[in-house]
């Protein structure tokens, strides 16, 4: 609604009477301020005058300025020339000037005459020449006896002529004439010049004084105009030609079509323009304009008050049946027409109108709120919370929101009316509604089961007469109404084709129950939030369905092993599973490989791709191969990896992992790590101090084309290797360099288990909300005792196998082991003699007793024997195959210097 008061009604009036009501808006100064700011922009009438003025006269001053410069350049060129022809032929026709020339030595007589006579003449040069236009005289001697610069041909014709050149002195004005004998001939020629920036000289001497000219008349020229334009603008007010003609055409539009009646009455009382609206309220006639207002038919005291002209604001008077705010103000303020302008409103109709749009604007903000404040984060049961927050106290004074189970969890709805109550909101904590948490069966004739089976909303205006919802708990229902709440919505959360659950709305304060608006406005509330319930639970289901994935991928239960005391972490970002990954894997000769990676991306395709790429590793590790090859053939994996997710148009989904393989020997306390693009392990020495090995840095898996390379550590018995992936040092608020020193902080100290040290490194460095995944290993290392190990060097001599029998005897006796002394016995002679047949020296035998007993044969030979079944008429090939049937493990590992041959048997 436009609203428009006496004060602007008779601004508007005055206008269209001359256009005074500015100097009434506005102070002097400001209204000054600005008509000068108009003119000057050309907007008004004054303005443009003014500019246009100002264009002309500055137009032409500055062409008599040009012309008056050019006219004054014009006169020095010309003086200049004229005073060089002068002096030229003045020095050609002076005595001994014709003698000179026909001299011995023409320069020595004539180079002081021409000399003097410059000087004295005032011009920059005098050159004598002979016919060939050789000087003889020059102000500067090292030009005499060169050619002189410029035209000859006129004066050897007899003839003097002047020209403007560039000659040695730069450029000029200078004359040149004949010296004639006495028979007419030309003996010689005389040059007189002046240079152009003499020529100028007297120019630009004038030009300041021209200039000063130019700016005293644009000065006098702009203080007219301005004086002029000054009193065009007063009389204008301001306004340019456009806007006095759109006030002309649009006043009458304005004053008819706005919701307020106006009336303007001149200073005898008449009435001189009423609008429609006018008409409307007052009933007036129809031809009402030009009457006097006491016959108008209106009441006494209304016709008196708009007759006087009398200021009043927001006074209400009855009108008929119309309750009517009126303001009046006189026109005749500062030398205005006498009279006076007013406003009628209609309060009655007004106040309607502004209660319904408060509520309406009241309603607007709720839902925007609901909109920023309603799914802020992709937890179901948080964003049931948001709900009941922005409705209470806005729009009830209770809100309980109901799930489904199977929505909590990330699943579709479950058929039937039990639910769980998820969020409560409310004025007051005492309320006796069912709390958070607690699962409720709703019966069939309650607005919950209602509206949860049909999908519609319900509105209980009064609970005290709702049986079906009294018979839900005759107790409890009773206690509500009782309480003071007297009145419910329920309305369904539907996403889609599915319901999953209701949101209740509650009054108790206000005594009017809810209407049929409310329950529109409760409807779209709902709506808003269901969207957003709907996708916490799409990502809780994903979410949930990845972990699970990733879980499963993972390692379980750590293998047994006698190497290392192991402690790990594994924690999943908040934002979604990721590719992290750790294993532990026995290996031969009781050795423990470690590996930790980490796959780039999170979600799915990052767990299945970590899946391929722990099971690769187990593979890899099986073939006991050295750190820096595992590497280099997953490497090549995730290069495939790519290749085989190519996209239709050929591009690839890069997959991008990093992995750190070690492999820790507790016979030598050797530690082999090779890495490609992980960050570099952490070593806790027995005396609590921290470092970091320099490990090569290997590329990331799947670039190719580099080969990695490996570190060998040296840990004493006691010391602690941190393996971890990069989510627990670094994330967007800090570098990777502050975690790793925040790490070594962390990993300082001695006499700490495994288990503790993983849970101080957490306790420092782990995120309130982890970006990323983070798997931490902590391996306390131990050594394999020197009575544990038993070595002989072996001859390549089959006698010597005898001698290895009896030594393993004697070694299995002192361990106790004498139950397997009869097998171990067949294992050994059956490598060794094999070594010795097929191999070549050096050949060893090693014994490690640990949890098993290990029997390993080294020997110089790169071929590895091969299990198989050996036919009746064959002599040999049944040794292996012996072995494989008495060994719980047996295989093959290569070294540098040839290969190994290993058996496990279980201890009795």
């Amino acid at each position: 609604m436009v609203r428009f008061s006496g004060r602007s009604w008779a601004r508007s009036t005055s206008r269209l009477s001359g256009l005074r009501a500015r100097r009434r808006r506005d102070r002097p100064g400001r209204a000054h301020g600005r008509r000068t700011q108009q003119a000057l922009a050309g907007r008004s009438v004054a303005g443009q005058v003014f500019l246009l003025q100002v264009a002309i006269v500055l137009l032409l001053v500055v062409a008599a300025v040009g012309a008056l410069v050019l006219q004054v350049r014009h006169d020095s060129t010309t003086e200049a020339r004229n005073r060089s022809l002068a002096v030229a032929e003045t020095f050609a026709d002076a005595p001994g000037t014709r003698e000179a020339l026909s001299s011995p030595d023409p320069t020595a007589v004539l180079q002081p005459r021409a000399e003097a006579a410059r000087m004295g003449s005032k011009v920059d040069f005098i050159v004598v020449m002979n016919t060939d236009g050789i000087r003889y005289t020059h102000p500067k001697p090292d030009r005499i006896g060169k050619k002189f610069v410029g035209t000859l041909g006129p004066a050897l014709a007899g003839k003097s002529f002047t020209e403007e050149i560039t000659g040695t002195l730069g450029p000029l004005v200078q004359a040149v004439v004949p010296v004639k004998a006495d028979d007419g001939t030309v003996v010689g020629l005389v040059s007189a010049g002046i240079t152009t920036e003499n020529v100028g000289g007297v120019g630009d001497r004038q030009l300041p004084l021209l200039l000063t000219a130019a700016a005293a008349a644009l000065a006098l020229a702009l203080g007219g105009t301005a004086l002029v334009s000054r009193r065009l603008l007063r009389q204008t007010h301001g306004l340019g030609p456009f806007e006095m003609t759109r006030m002309y055409e649009h006043h009458d539009a304005v004053l008819h079509a706005v919701r307020e009646g106006v009336l303007i009455v001149g200073g005898e009382g008449r009435l001189l323009l009423a609008n429609d609206e006018a008409h409307r309220l007052l009933d007036l006639p129809e031809d009402a304009e030009g009457r006097h207002v006491l016959e108008l038919g209106l009441d006494a005291d209304t016709a008196a008050l708009l007759a006087s002209g009398h200021v009043v604001t927001d006074e209400v008077r009855l009108v008929g049946d119309r309750l009517l705010a009126i303001n009046q103000r006189p026109t005749d303020l500062k030398g205005g027409p006498a009279g006076s302008v007013a406003t009628l409103r209609d309060s009655t109709e007004l106040r309607a109108l502004s209660g319904r749009a408060e509520v309406a604007r009241e309603h607007l903000k709720l839902l925007y709120d609901a909109g920023v404040g309603i799914g802020t984060t992709l937890d179901v049961a948080r964003t049931a919370e948001e709900l009941a927050e922005v409705a209470v106290p806005r729009f009830a004074d209770f809100a309980t929101v109901d799930l489904s189970e199977a929505v909590l969890s990330g699943g579709e709805p479950d058929a039937g009316t039990s639910l769980r109550r998820t969020a409560f909101s409310g004025i007051r904590e005492d309320a006796p509604l069912y709390r958070a948490g607690e699962r409720i069966g709703f019966i069939a004739s309650t607005p919950q089961a209602h509206s949860f089976g049909t999908g519609e909303a319900v509105v209980a205006p009064a609970l005290k007469e709702a049986h079906g919802w009294l018979a839900q708990d005759l107790e409890r229902t009773a206690q509500v109404v009782e309480y003071g709440i007297h009145s419910l919505i329920t309305v369904p959360l539907r996403a889609g084709n599915l319901v999953l659950g209701v949101a209740n709305f509650w009054r108790s304060e206000k005594p009017e129950p809810f209407d049929e608006e409310e329950l529109a406005l409760a409807e779209e509330l709902v709506a808003r939030a269901a969207i957003s319930i709907d996708n916490a639970r799409r990502y809780t289901r994903e979410h949930t369905m990845a972990e699970t994935l990733q879980r499963s991928l993972l390692p379980r239960n750590l293998p047994e092993q006698s190497a290392l005391d192991i402690s790990y972490r594994y924690l999943p970002a908040q934002a979604g599973v990721g590719g992290d990954w750790f294993d532990v894997l026995p290996l031969s000769g009781a050795r423990v490989a470690l590996v930790v990676g980490d796959v780039v991306g999170h979600g799915l395709h990052a767990a299945a791709t970590m899946g391929r790429l722990r099971t690769a590793v187990h593979n890899f590790s099986a073939l006991d191969l050295p750190p820096d090859e595992l590497l280099g053939l997953l490497d090549e994996l995730v290069g495939r990896i790519d290749q085989d997710e190519a996209t239709e148009d050929g591009s690839a989904a890069i997959t991008g992992a990093t992995c750190l393989y070690a492999v820790y020997d507790p016979t030598t306390r050797q530690c082999t790590v090779a890495r490609a693009g992980h960050p570099p392990p952490a070593v806790v020495r027995p005396d609590g101090s921290v470092d970091f090995p320099a490990v090569p840095a290997g590329p990331p898996l799947g670039l190719g084309g580099l080969p990695f390379e490996t570190a060998e550590l040296k840990l004493e018995e006691g010391s602690r290797l941190v393996l971890y992936t990069d989510g627990l040092v670094e994330d967007r608020e800090r570098d990777i360099d502050v975690g790793l020193e925040l790490l070594r902080t962390a990993l300082t100290g001695a006499d700490r288990s495994p288990e503790d040290t993983c849970r101080a490194v957490l306790d420092a460095l782990l995120p309130a909300r982890p970006g990323d995944d983070i798997a931490l290993i902590v391996a306390g290392t131990r050594a394999l005792g020197a009575d544990r190990i038993a070595e002989w060097r072996v001859p390549s001599d089959p006698a010597a196998v005898g001698e290895v029998r009896a030594s393993v005897t004697r070694q299995l006796m002192e361990w106790g082991l004498e139950d397997l002394v009869f097998t171990t016995e067949l294992i050994l002679s059956e490598l060794v003699t094999n070594a010795i047949r097929y191999g070549h020296g050096p050949i060893e035998v090693r014994m490690l007793l640990d949890r098993s007993l290990i029997c390993e044969v080294f020997d110089g030979s790169n071929t590895s024997p091969h299990l198989r079944y050996a036919a009746s008429t064959d002599e040999g090939g049944r040794g292996l195959f012996l072995v494989a049937q008495l060994t719980e493990r047996w295989g093959t590992r290569y070294t540098p210097a040839g290969k190994v041959i290993w058996t496990e048997q279980p201890l009795p």
